[in-house]
């Protein structure tokens, strides 16, 4: 048994681990992060499959963290689809790493790599399958969409794999 603790701790703690090569972004600005984002790009998930149209909206929490709202539009079904979850930095508010959760208990990695908190940020998970590249607008400028698929690449993300949203 106390084995079996030993190993969920190392699982759920595990989720929420940086990839190597991925930093950051220091001086994280939260209040100027808030409000909705467009999904421009993204490495493949279950929990995206099929869906066109898709945002994240985060917002404030009573008790401190961020709210975080994903909504999609399913094509198949022809209905839209959402999540709730809940965000809370890991380190501190001055870093642009935050802890994710939409089931219960269980937390994953959310790292903001690149922002201008304008018109674009950069995301990745716990390891190198999960990116984003987030637009405030449902269009990003292709220069800002190849630098940040560049630096994608750089840091060891599978950049030719990326799905690309259509919010038509």
């Amino acid at each position: 048994m106390k084995h079996l603790w030993l190993i969920l701790i190392a699982l759920l703690t595990g989720c929420v681990e940086r990839p190597k090569h991925v930093t950051p972004v220091e001086h994280f600005q939260l209040d100027r992060y808030l409000g909705t984002w467009y999904e421009i790009a993204r490495l493949d998930h279950s929990f995206e499959r099929g869906l066109e149209k898709i945002t994240a909206t985060y917002s404030l929490r009573e008790d401190g963290g961020v709210k975080v709202i994903n909504r999609g539009f399913e094509t198949q079904k022809r209905r839209w689809k959402e999540a709730e979850g809940k965000a809370y930095f890991v380190e501190n508010p001055n870093t642009g790493f935050l802890k994710v959760s939409f089931f219960g208990p269980f937390y994953g990695a959310y790292v903001v790599m690149d922002t201008d908190y304008e018109s674009y940020t950069m995301i990745s998970g716990p390891d190198h399958s999960y990116f984003w590249i987030l637009s405030r607008t449902p269009e990003l400028a292709p220069e800002i969409q190849s630098r940040l698929i560049r630096k994608a690449k750089e840091a060891g993300f599978e950049t030719d794999k990326l799905i690309y949203v259509s919010h038509q």
